[in-house]
């Protein structure tokens, strides 16, 4: 990726739509703005003009707005058309840049120039896509939280914490005298712990703004007609799965996003577990088991009515969190309820009625270690939360070489390094090339 080149893309989703935009960012935009917007325009001001092709005729009209450098989201010039939505309107207009000398951007392409540009760090990055793609109201803020740095700003205090550490045992190093060795020691020993504890809290915050960044994946699973498909319905609070009182009605898996006290969760139904009766059910068992094994949480659904349930041949996933769902329960006129067992949860409730399902979500969350609010969360990535635990893994060992300066000075160097590549300062191109690929050409 060249950044001396100029980029042109459609930047509103594929479509037909009121409004659609072209967005221009790189050396040539002055250039292609006077060619294509019959008037001229002034920065930072929103001009109404005819969009022209190469013999001045009008192609459409809207607004034209440009950024000159360093003002701009890429910290390049760029250049907006805003336009009408139709796909070959816009299609024209993108041709015409073309013709001007841009290419067709690539992927995140706009956003990885922002980056390299220095208008925004890297975690601020992934967070614009975050934003884009946030299932629910609490994910967008917290998405808009790290946008904002917010996160950033965790980090980089973190980074310059770690720096005066750094100069401290490199202190001690170049002038090795016993009495200022001691007290740079006790000045080391209180600056790490007060760092591991700061590590240890945003660990914790970025925890929780993983799930709410990933959503969670909860699996159905049962003997057949425990009523699996009616406790989906009521979770999604619409009629999305068949029930009927045959057993085996569920062939495959449905799934169904909910919100979850704010929380992004996918909740998947599933063929009932029992031996197949013919290659369709067994196929359905199959995906059953399969989900099971991916999923973050299984709530295993029993008919309270039946009696003592009997159990499925095969064992369930032992690494992954379950919860015993008594269904049914206005069959055998028993309250709604949540009882825990030693190492198992039990909810009671009718999926029919509605009983218990306020208690149900409740565990849901618990279980799933969601504290029920999204305020002070930003949305953290897995490899945010694996530099997290990196630079407290060598903030431990540290410690643990208060004696040993040189040892010291190295663990401290590689946390320094962990955390700097959350926010972009020691990434491979191949890192950034995988991050930005992800996202929508346009942006």
């Amino acid at each position: 990726m060249q950044v001396s080149d100029t980029i042109a893309a459609i930047a509103t989703a594929p479509g037909r739509s009121g409004i659609g935009i072209v967005r221009i960012s790189g050396p040539k935009v002055r250039h292609i703005t006077s060619q294509i917007v019959a008037r001229s325009v002034a920065a930072r001001r929103a001009v109404w003009a005819q969009f022209v092709d190469g013999a001045g005729v009008a192609m459409d009209f809207g607004i034209a707005l440009f950024f000159p450098a360093p003002g701009s989201y890429t910290g390049e010039d760029v250049l907006e058309l805003q336009g009408h939505g139709g796909p070959v309107v816009l299609g024209m207009l993108l041709e015409r840049c073309v013709s001007l000398g841009a290419r067709v951007a690539e992927p995140g392409e706009f956003t990885r120039r922002a980056f390299l540009n220095g208008r925004m760090d890297l975690a601020q990055a992934e967070a614009v896509i975050d934003l884009i793609d946030a299932a629910t109201s609490s994910a967008a803020r917290s998405a808009m939280r790290s946008v904002s740095g917010e996160f950033s700003t965790l980090i980089q205090t973190l980074i310059s914490e770690l720096r005066d550490a750094r100069v401290l045992v490199e202190a001690t190093l170049d002038f090795p005298e016993e009495d200022v060795d001691e007290v740079h020691r006790d000045d080391l020993r209180a600056r790490l712990s007060k760092l591991g504890g700061t590590l240890d809290n945003l660990l914790q915050t970025a925890q929780q703004g993983s799930l709410l960044r990933e959503g969670v994946h909860i699996v159905l699973a049962g003997l057949p007609n425990a009523g699996k498909s009616s406790l989906l319905n009521r979770l999604a609070g619409q009629e999305l799965a068949i029930v009927t009182e045959i057993p085996g009605t569920t062939r495959d898996t449905i799934r169904e996003a909910i919100n979850l006290g704010g929380l992004p969760a996918y909740i998947i139904d599933t063929a009932g577990l029992r031996v197949p009766l013919d290659p369709v059910e067994a196929i359905g068992v199959e995906r059953t088991r399969a989900a099971m094994e991916k999923a973050d949480l299984v709530l295993w659904v029993v008919d309270a009515s039946a009696g003592d349930p009997v159990e499925p041949e095969e064992r369930l996933p032992e690494d992954i969190p379950k919860v015993r769902v008594m269904n049914k329960i206005d069959l055998i006129a028993r309250s709604a309820a949540v009882e825990q067992h030693e190492a198992e949860t039990v909810v009671w409730l009718s999926a029919k009625t509605g009983a218990g399902i306020d208690a149900l979500r409740e565990t849901l969350q618990q279980q799933l270690g969601w504290k029920g609010t999204a305020e002070g969360l930003f949305l953290a990535r897995a490899r945010h939360l694996e530099a997290l635990r990196a630079a407290r893994e060598c903030l431990v060992r540290a410690c643990d070489h208060l004696a040993a300066l040189e040892f010291l000075a190295e663990e401290l160097r590689l946390a320094n390094d962990a955390l700097g590549a959350i926010v972009g300062r020691t990434t491979p191109d191949e890192l950034l090339g995988e991050i930005f690929s992800r996202f929508c050409i346009g942006k």
